[in-house]
């Protein structure tokens, strides 16, 4: 414990909670803010705060906002310098709130990461020193920055859901989102405070048609197909169901005064709900199909249907009655929009063109063509004079409703652009794409203004909050992301720089490291392997020859070659110091998996797709055999450190060990609940350690051939493993973006890392305490395992 720590834990509970949740307030509004940057520049503070029970990582955060209000008074300690440094603070734990609202032990690990940079203020390089003092359990710290900091556009991500996230609203309030996912649930978030308020769930199938009210009271979803549900977005509480329809409910909407829900049905009809009742008002009958879409004009006097009977009606709300049937000739009609003035309907047609109708006389007015592609989305702007269309083309289109013109294309996503969101001021755009990103445009130039990263899979949908001031994305990484459109003043926004190396451009397979500790190479699916300064963290230079993938490396024991393998089905042989291919090693029918040099340097152990294992000469390049065996993909190797056995594993749910000498598989060890995904072999050689897609990493006794034990603690595929020279520690890199330090003898977890990509592979350095990890945003880690007692890493 911290001599803070110590100091508090002698006292009573009562004071205890009294002292940290007072002390921050009370120094703000005595005048003594020299004293309140100390505290919250205090590790030690930091770190009680947040453990203890009654508090946690939220109410820390809102400590720092309590300067806000003093900047106009006079006030003459502050400091506007400090007052950054605190916003910088205060953004890292932001950033890194989900983290440590599950796991406070990484409170070291995450300020380090997203706070380490030259160009900090003295303030932050200050608070990292204490990090490092004053940090008693062990930790991994980061020796580069890993983590997006403070100052830039992401604030906040919102995890918990188990599923991709189709689509997400805000509340007209601005004071909760609303996310919908493919794991069938709807979550409702607050969104200050990033915290979970509750979570309804459809156990039938996923959440599709959800509206809310907009006075943000209530929120409205299909529940079991047929039925839909009202909720309390105050309380959490089911108000009442609402019960009448035949079949499935495909979409529902809700009137401007929020009096009333309008559902449309498979069973052909729409049915319109008072909302304060829940009583059924009336039917609308006329269609002679599925009714799949619903719009209610702005005056909120008419209801717009759409239909599998490839028409579209409009009805008069207050009477039920059907006014007019529009007829378009196409075959499928989608996103409809309905104009701000509620007088010309929208809508998207099979052939990727956009057909415009006039909602008061019924006749269709002009046809918008252009994209080449089909159309995922339409936006109106507030004045309704431009509308906005993304498409799989990769592009968005403005177009001018008046002069029937396109004004200009948005260019710039690498892949289809499949959502779109304008600010509440009609002045930018926001566009989401199947390339992972967001782009904010300029609608009067037409200029990217800049792009969000920071999802690592499609961003499905977006919203803006009501003033304007914040944009959260959804994506099918499982998350939520927050990001800020604007740049406050008061912040310290630190140099336009990468803020971490540059890496790959796209996922990072695998990492080795030489034998003497000093270099580090990268294999990656950019087709590229990187070489890496271990004592600068700087890239040296890049190996480039492979036609696609690079799924692995190994580095033979005089570290002098270089070994990869492609999914191209070959294996190239590079000269370490010079960067040249020496040869290739071709055999393999599919993908080459993992790769893997005995201790004594003359052969190369290759694993495939194609369920083989093979083994080269180095020095001829020559195959001199072929193991075969499994009935899948094998997907690891590794080779006892006697050199007299190779160890692989498959998609086929086995471990096989073979003997190299008889070119013989001695025994098979089975892992019954799913594939195995990587292994490693302790430097004595007398255990192995699985790592399954069942979360798992499982120790073997080698010579009993028996399993000793199962590590839990992943949330995801467990995809590498690297153990200590030692034997005493096994690392393990997951999909569940985190990377874990284990002791061997104990069997429990020593340090978590949580990174903001699935991590993908590790390895560890001949000191025992720096670890190179690989992720799929492309980037090279190098993390080092402080506070770690002297006789826990001796030999």
């Amino acid at each position: 414990m911290t001599e803070f720590a110590d100091k508090l834990a002698v006292e009573s509970p009562a004071f205890q909670r009294a002292y940290l949740g007072s002390l921050a307030p009370s120094l703000v509004k005595s005048g003594k803010l020299e004293k309140y940057y100390q505290t919250l520049t205090d590790f030690d503070f930091i770190t009680a705060k947040i453990n203890y029970p009654e508090f946690g990582v939220q109410p820390l955060i809102e400590d720092y906002d309590l300067i806000d209000n003093v900047e106009t008074l006079n006030y003459p300690e502050y400091n506007s310098e400090k007052v950054k440094s605190l916003k910088l603070i205060q953004g890292a734990l932001r950033l890194s709130a989900h983290i440590l609202a599950v796991d406070k032990g990484q409170i070291a690990s995450q300020l380090y990461g997203r706070l380490v940079n030259q160009k900090m203020p003295d303030e932050i390089q200050a608070l990292l020193t204490q990090v490092k003092q004053k940090t008693t359990i062990p930790w991994l710290c980061s020796l580069t920055p890993s983590l997006t900091p403070p100052g830039k556009r992401l604030l906040r991500t919102l995890i918990g859901h188990n599923g991709w996230i189709n689509s997400v609203a805000v509340t007209p309030n601005g004071q909760q989102v609303i996310s919908l996912s493919n794991d069938k649930t709807l979550k409702v978030w607050n969104l200050v405070t990033g915290e979970e308020l509750f979570t309804l769930k459809n156990y039938n199938t996923r959440i599709d048609a959800v509206a809310i009210t907009p006075n943000s009271k209530q929120v409205i979803f299909v529940y079991f197909n047929f039925i839909l549900k009202v909720w309390n977005l105050e309380t959490g509480d089911e108000l009442f169901t609402l019960c009448g329809h035949n079949s499935w409910i495909n979409a529902v909407a809700i009137t401007p005064n929020s009096k009333k829900i309008i559902s449309a049905s498979d069973d052909k009809t729409l049915k319109v709900w008072n909302l304060e009742t829940g009583k059924e008002l009336f039917t609308l009958s006329g269609h002679d199909d599925s009714v799949y879409e619903v719009a209610i004009t702005p005056n909120g006097k008419q209801v717009i249907s759409v239909s599998l009977d490839f028409t579209i009606k409009v009805w008069n709300l207050e009477t039920g009655k059907e006014l007019f049937t529009l007829t378009p000739n196409d075959s499928w009609i989608n996103a409809l929009v309905v104009t701000p003035n509620g007088k010309q309907a929208i809508y998207i047609s099979l052939d990727s063109t956009i057909k415009v109708w006039n909602l008061e006389t019924g006749e269709e007015l002009f046809t918008l063509k252009g994209h080449n592609g089909w159309i995922n989305a339409l936006v109106v702007t507030p004045n309704g004079k431009q509308l906005i269309s993304a498409s799989d083309d990769k592009t968005l289109k403005v177009w001018n409703l008046e002069t029937r013109q396109e004004l200009f294309t948005l260019s710039g996503h690498n892949s289809s652009v499949d959502a779109i969101a304008i600010t509440p001021n009609g002045k930018q755009v926001i566009s989401a794409s199947n390339d992972k990103t967001l782009k904010v445009w300029n609608l009067e130039t037409g200029d990217e203004l800049f792009t969000l990263s920071g999802h690592n899979s499609s961003v499905n949908a977006v919203a803006i909050t009501p003033n304007g001031k914040q944009v959260i994305s959804a994506s099918n990484d499982k998350t939520l992301k927050v990001w800020t459109l604007e740049i406050r003043k008061e912040e310290f926004i630190l140099p336009t720089k990468l803020y971490t190396n540059k890496g790959h451009n796209s996922w990072v397979n695998a990492v080795a490291i030489t034998p003497n500790g000093k270099q580090v190479i990268s294999a990656s699916n950019d087709k590229t392997l990187k070489f890496w300064n271990m004592e600068t963290k700087d890239e040296l230079f890049t190996f480039s020859g492979h036609n696609s993938s690079v799924n692995a490396v190994a580095i033979t024991p005089n570290g002098k070659q270089m070994i990869s393998a492609c999914s191209d089905k070959t294996l190239k042989v590079w000269n370490v110091e010079t960067g040249d291919e020496l040869f290739s090693l071709k055999g393999h029918t599919s993908s080459v998996k993992a790769v893997a040099v005995t201790p004594n340097g003359k052969h190369v152990i290759s694993a495939s797709f194609d369920k083989t294992l093979k083994v080269w000469n180095l020095e001829t390049g020559d195959e001199l055999f072929t193991l075969s065996g499994h009935t899948s993909s094998v997907n690891a190797i590794t080779v006892t450190p006697n050199g007299k056995h190779v160890i692989s594993v498959s998609d086929d749910k086995t471990m096989k060990v073979w003997n190299l000498e008889t070119r013989e598989r001695e025994f098979t060890l089975i892992c019954q609940n799913s594939s195995v995904k990587a292994v490693a072999v302790t430097p004595n050689g007398e255990k192995v350690i699985s790592a399954c897609g069942d979360k798992t990493l499982k120790v073997w006794n080698l010579e009993t051939r028996q399993e000793l034990f199962t590590l839990k603690g992943h949330n995801n595929w467990v995809k590498a493993v690297a153990l200590t020279s030692n034997s005493k520690q096994v690392i393990s890199a997951s999909s569940d973006f985190t990377l874990k330090v284990w002791n061997l003898e104990t069997r429990e977890v020593i340090a978590t890392f949580t990174g903001e990509y699935p991590i993908r592979c590790c390895a560890v350095a001949p000191d025992r305490m720096t670890i190179v990890v690989g992720e799929e945003s492309g980037r090279v880690h190098f993390l080092r395992l402080e506070g770690m007692r002297e006789e826990s890493t001796e030999k």
